[in-house]
């Protein structure tokens, strides 16, 4: 008879995550042609597919919200260590890369995820539920955090221009951190019942849960295949760079095209709980995703900046600033009330286009 794990390994599910890193690993280093650009396209698709399987896979073990808060916090400390990594090997040319990815993922969440969640499950089940107990209290936390790291350092007088001083950046990554931490805690202790999903009312067949071995094999692989995604999104970066050179488009572009490919498995992960009619859970992944980017990743690079001595800009200039406001505004009114329809959807995603667009004709 064939072992557990030797079978689990031999489907799709199973080996995708070697292949990818096998592609990884070899074309690390090298310089892409055509067919080495297909090939980790391909591969980093393939990875952010298996990704989303096993993160449901581990979800439907341990439960909401853990199983969604496994996903935001995996693939925000490897985005943080890529954000480093790219900072130490790019030079003082970097310094805004971690302001540049820190808001598109906070625009690509806020507005294409969660428009595309209400959208798809707006147009299959017309009005969407989800508490409100689980969303305000993620949006206090999201503005917050927002406004402490990419607003209060165009304001500061202690240092020339979008930046804080040594000990302002350390108190924004400490208070950054103690609020996130404390936003789990309520999430996963105190107030676990605001995130669970909403009955329905539908009569929904759930098979059982996986498990232990089949939940630690599929926690391995989510890591593995995360990890493939970042590396391949890292490989695909010049590409993109000479793309966005080519057409002329603000550098910025480059940081808004890495977080879409990083953030791509939770995007999936929350699109295919929307049209499922869990919009809770969908919520929680979009909204967790964007708290674990600011919460986790400001206070690594803030620590290095200090440590290490490496030029930090984190303050936004004006446009973005006005568009990262009308983002947390329209949020709080579609997210406030506990019920939405296709119409918050299309507004989102609207605001999103909007996004793009200025991102490359600014």
């Amino acid at each position: 008879m064939t072992h557990p794990a030797l079978r689990y390994v031999s489907r799709w599910y199973g080996w995708i995550p070697f292949a990818a890193a096998l592609v990884l690993a070899f074309a690390w280093g090298q310089a892409l042609g055509t067919i080495g650009v297909l090939l980790v396209s391909v591969s980093l698709v393939g990875a952010v597919l298996t990704a989303v399987h096993h993160a449901e896979v581990v979800a439907h073990r341990v439960g909401e919200p853990f199983g969604t808060l496994i996903l935001a916090l995996a693939v925000t400390v490897i985005e943080a260590a890529l954000v480093v990594s790219m900072i130490l090997s790019g030079g003082a040319g970097t310094a805004a890369i971690a302001r540049d990815t820190v808001y598109a993922a906070v625009m690509i969440v806020c507005n294409g995820v969660v428009g595309l969640c209400l959208l798809l499950g707006g147009l299959r089940h017309h009005v969407l539920a989800f508490r409100v107990d689980g969303t305000s209290p993620a949006l206090s936390v999201l503005a917050a955090l927002s406004v402490l790291v990419l607003v209060l350092p165009g304001f500061t007088t202690t240092t020339p221009g979008p930046t804080y001083s040594a000990s302002q950046l350390a108190f924004a990554g400490l208070m950054s951190l103690v609020l996130y931490a404390a936003f789990v805690f309520v999430q996963t202790v105190r107030h676990r019942d605001y995130f669970l999903p909403v009955e329905t009312g539908a009569r929904d067949e759930h098979a059982a849960p996986p498990g232990n071995g089949e939940t630690a094999l599929s926690l391995g692989l989510l890591l593995v295949c995360l990890v493939a995604v970042v590396g391949l999104a890292k490989l695909l970066a010049p590409v993109i760079q000479s793309g966005v050179g080519a057409i002329g488009a603000p550098a910025a572009v480059v940081g808004v095209a890495i977080a879409m490919l990083v953030l791509l498995p939770e995007t999936l992960a929350a699109a295919r709980a929307a049209r499922a009619n869990r919009m809770q859970t969908s919520l929680n992944l979009a909204l967790g995703s964007a708290l674990a980017t600011i919460g986790l990743t400001i206070p690594v690079v803030a620590a290095l900046s200090v440590v290490l001595g490496f030029p930090l800009v984190l303050g936004l200039p004006g446009k973005e600033m006005v568009l990262l406001a009308l983002t947390l505004i329209v949020s709080v009114l579609t997210l406030g009330s506990g019920r939405a329809t296709v119409l918050q959807g299309t507004v989102h995603l609207v605001m999103f286009a909007v996004f793009l667009f200025l991102a490359v004709v600014p």
